[in-house]
């Protein structure tokens, strides 16, 4: 079964991260923002799976891959 992609995200006054496909988020809540991104990109690098980064307005800010690319794009 394969992991889902991580997403950090603010909610509530917290930053926070969570699994794709899970219904809460994992761990408590985050102070800051670089906090909530520097586990959920750690997470994403273990589990090989992307990491989405949102802004507190819920707009996408990032995405960062940290495996299984279905592309070799030459560069």
């Amino acid at each position: 079964m394969a992991q889902g992609d991580i997403e950090t995200f603010y909610e509530n006054g917290e930053w926070k991260n969570k699994r794709e496909g899970a219904g809460r988020a994992f761990g408590s809540g985050y102070g800051t923002k670089d906090e909530a991104v520097t586990v959920g990109r750690d997470t994403a690098k273990a589990d090989k799976v992307e990491h989405v980064i949102k802004n507190q307005d819920g707009q996408i800010a990032g995405k960062n891959s940290y495996g299984n690319d279905p592309h070799s794009v030459p560069g």
